[in-house]
C-alpha cells in the first residue's frame, strides 16, 4: 500500500506533499485515521489541529490567537496610515457638511459595483445622495472616461469619487482638473511612478507608500473605500457633526466588503480575513434587501460563505457588467426596496444564464488555439467575434488547464480595431506588473492590473508581439512557479472520518479563498463502486473503503481530463487515495459529507 505522503506522480501528474511541509499535521492526521478517521469514533479534531491549519498556512505561533477568530479590532490599520487618506476624508466631509452634489463612478465588476455602493450607502447614512455612474463595458471601456467625468461635472458634480479604477487614468483626471472638477481615487491597481492629476489618490499599491501601508496591498478597492469611509466619519466626529446624535455604525457595510474582496480573489490574509469573516456575519442577517435577493435567487438556503461569494452571488453581479446593463450591480445594492431588488436579482440570474452560453462558445474557439501555443511560458490566445464580456473568465478556465498565465484577447473590440484583452495569472508570478510594463513600453494603447489579473487594450497587429514580449520577460518566473507546484495536503483520514462534523470543524479555520486555500483532504484507501459523467463533463463517483464506509465525490470540468479519464475506464478494481475539499452535501433529507475532487492516485 502507497502512503499518501510517498505519491510523486498523481493521475494528475502532480506530488502530493503535506503544506509548509508541517509534519506535525501528517502525524496528527495519520493518526487519527488509524484510529477510524476524525469525527467518526476515532480522534476528534480539536484547537490544536485548526492551529495547524494555522501555521501551515504560515501564521507565526504567537500570532495564533489573533488569527483564530479575525476581529477587525485585532487588524484594522489607522486608515491614516494610507497617503492621501486624510486628504479625501476632509474633501468629502466638506462636502457632506455643505451639501455638494457628489457623483461617486464606478468599475462594472464587483468590486466596482460593492466599492460604489458602499460609498452611496455611506453617505446615505451621512444624510446625504450621490449619483453612481458605472460606465458601459462595450462603449466606454475600462477605467474613468474623461468626457463622462466632465459630463458629470457639467450636470452638476463638484466631486467624483472613482472606486476600482483611476490609478492609470492621467489623461480622464487631467480633463476632470481642467474642467474644475475635484477627484478622489480609491482603487487598488498597479500604479504608475507617475500619478494622475486627482485632488486624492488612495491607493495601497501607490509606489511611493510607506512599507506599514504596502502591506495591504492586498486589499480590493471596496476594502479600501471601507477605510475612507471610516476616515470620513471620524473627521466628521472631530468636526462635531454628530453632536446632536449618533455616528452611522459601519459595520453594517461590511457584507458588501466581503462580496467585492472575495468576487476580486483578494488574498484572504490578515484584514481581508478578518473584513470577510466578519461581512459574512452581517450577510447572514439579510439587512441589505438587495443581497438577500440575490441570495434568494440563487438558491442558498443557509448563511452564505465565502464560496458562495465567488462562485454564486459575485457571477450574477459581474454578468450585469459582462453583457447586460452595467448599472443593475449597484441598483441591486443600494436599493431599500424588496420588490426591486426581488426584480432586478432575478433579471441578473437570467443574465448569468446568457453569460454561461456565450463564455462556453468563446472558451471552445480559444482553447482549439492551444496546440500553436508550444512551450510559451504566458499563453496568448485572440479572436475576432469573442464578448470582451467573459474573455476573463475564459481566461481563467484556460489558466487552470495549463497551469500557466493566460491572456485572451477579443479583437475588433471597439470601432478603431483595436482588442479587448483580460488576464489570469497563476501563484508567483505578477501579470499586472508585466502589463503596465508592456504599456510603458508602447506595446499596449492601455493597461493594468494586480498581481492576478489585468486587462488591456491593444492595437490591431500587435498580439504576436506582445505574446514575444511575455514569454522573454515572464519565462523564468513562470518556470519557477511551476517548478514549485505540488498539491499540498492537510489532512489525510478513512471514509469513516468524512462526516459533516468534520467539514463544519475545517470551517473554523476559515474563511478561505485566495491566499488562504481551503483544507485539502486525502480519503482512502478506496475503491470507486460508481463511476460515470453528469451534466457536461463533470465525473461522478461513490467510493468505498476497508472501514465499511462510503461516500460521494464529484470532479467538475474533468471528463476529458487524465484524471478524469482514468477514473471512469482504468480504476476498476484498483485502490485509490482521493484527495479534495470536503463539502456538506445538503440536497439528501440529512446532510451528508461529500468530496469535491481535485486529483487521485493509485494506493496500489
Amino acid at each position: 500500500m502507497i502512503p499518501v505522503t510517498a505519491i510523486d506522480h498523481s493521475l494528475s501528474g502532480l506530488a502530493w506533499r503535506w503544506r509548509g511541509g508541517n509534519m506535525d499535521m501528517g502525524e496528527i492526521a495519520d493518526g487519527a485515521a488509524a484510529a477510524g478517521g476524525l469525527g467518526d469514533g476515532g480522534a476528534r479534531l480539536t484547537d490544536g489541529l485548526v492551529d495547524q491549519l494555522l501555521l501551515s498556512r504560515g501564521i507565526d505561533r504567537l500570532d495564533l490567537d489573533r488569527h483564530r477568530r479575525p476581529t477587525l479590532r485585532d487588524f484594522l490599520p489607522d486608515p491614516s496610515l494610507f497617503r492621501d487618506m486624510d486628504r479625501a476624508a476632509a474633501r468629502l466631509a466638506d462636502a457632506v457638511q455643505s451639501g455638494e452634489a457628489i457623483a461617486v463612478y464606478g468599475d462594472y465588476d464587483v468590486d466596482g459595483a460593492t466599492s460604489a455602493a458602499l460609498m452611496i450607502r455611506l453617505l446615505r447614512l451621512l444624510g446625504r445622495d450621490a449619483r453612481p455612474y458605472i460606465p458601459d463595458r462595450l462603449l466606454e471601456g475600462y477605467g474613468p472616461s474623461g468626457e463622462a467625468l466632465v459630463r458629470l461635472g457639467a450636470e452638476g458634480a463638484r466631486l467624483i469619487v472613482t472606486v476600482d479604477c483611476g490609478a492609470m487614468a492621467h489623461q480622464a483626471l487631467g480633463m476632470a482638473r481642467d474642467a474644475g472638477v475635484d477627484v478622489i481615487v480609491v482603487d487598488h491597481h498597479k500604479c504608475a511612478a507617475e500619478l494622475p492629476p486627482a485632488l486624492a489618490m488612495v491607493n495601497p499599491n501607490r509606489l511611493d507608500e510607506s512599507d506599514a501601508a504596502a502591506a495591504h496591498g492586498n486589499l480590493a478597492a471596496v476594502g479600501v473605500a471601507f477605510l475612507l469611509a471610516i476616515a470620513t466619519v471620524r473627521t466628521l466626529r472631530e468636526r462635531g457633526f454628530f453632536a446632536s446624535g449618533r455616528a452611522p455604525d459601519l459595520m453594517g457595510l461590511l457584507d458588501l466588503v466581503a462580496l467585492g474582496t472575495v468576487a476580486d480573489m483578494a488574498q484572504l490574509k490578515g484584514l481581508n480575513r478578518a473584513l470577510v469573516a466578519q461581512g459574512l456575519k452581517i450577510m447572514a442577517r439579510r439587512e441589505n434587501v438587495g443581497l438577500a435577493a440575490l441570495i434568494d435567487a440563487s438558491r442558498i438556503a443557509r448563511a452564505p460563505t465565502a464560496s458562495d461569494l465567488g462562485f454564486a452571488l459575485g457571477p450574477r453581479i459581474n454578468a450585469a457588467g459582462r453583457i447586460g446593463d452595467s448599472s443593475l450591480g449597484v441598483a441591486l445594492l443600494t436599493t431599500t426596496d424588496p420588490q426591486e431588488a426581488r426584480t432586478i436579482a432575478e433579471r441578473l440570474s437570467a443574465l448569468n444564464e446568457e453569460r454561461r452560453a456565450v463564455e462556453q462558445a468563446v472558451q471552445e474557439a480559444a482553447e482549439a488555439q492551444l496546440p500553436g501555443q508550444g512551450n510559451r511560458a504566458v499563453v496568448v490566445l485572440s479572436g475576432g467575434g469573442w464578448h470582451p464580456g467573459v474573455i476573463g473568465i475564459v481566461a481563467g478556465r484556460i489558466k487552470e488547464k495549463t497551469g500557466k498565465p493566460t491572456l485572451v484577447i477579443a479583437e475588433d473590440a471597439d470601432e478603431a480595431g483595436n482588442g479587448k484583452g483580460s488576464g489570469r495569472s497563476i501563484s508567483g508570478v505578477d501579470l499586472g506588473a508585466a502589463v503596465i510594463a508592456a504599456r510603458e513600453a508602447g506595446l499596449l494603447l492601455a493597461g493594468g492590473g494586480h498581481a492576478m489579473a489585468c486587462g488591456l487594450t491593444i492595437a490591431p497587429g500587435k498580439v504576436g508581439e506582445l505574446a514575444d514580449w511575455l514569454d522573454d520577460r515572464l519565462a523564468r518566473d513562470v518556470a519557477g512557479a511551476r517548478s514549485a507546484k505540488a498539491l499540498l495536503l492537510d489532512l489525510s483520514l478513512t471514509p469513516g472520518g468524512l462526516t459533516p462534523d468534520l467539514v463544519e470543524q475545517l470551517e473554523a479555520a476559515g474563511p478561505y479563498g485566495i491566499g488562504w486555500p481551503g483544507p485539502r483532504v486525502a480519503v482512502g484507501p478506496v475503491r470507486l463502486v460508481k463511476c460515470d459523467l453528469v451534466g457536461a463533463d463533470h465525473v461522478r463517483m461513490v467510493a468505498a473503503g476497508n472501514d465499511g464506509r462510503s461516500f460521494k465525490a464529484i470532479a467538475f470540468r474533468a471528463a476529458q481530463s487524465e484524471l478524469g479519464q482514468t477514473l471512469l475506464h482504468g480504476s476498476r478494481g484498483r485502490q485509490l487515495w482521493l484527495v479534495g475539499r470536503a463539502r456538506i452535501d445538503d440536497w439528501a433529507s440529512r446532510p451528508a459529507a461529500e468530496l469535491h475532487l481535485e486529483d487521485a492516485a493509485f494506493a496500489d
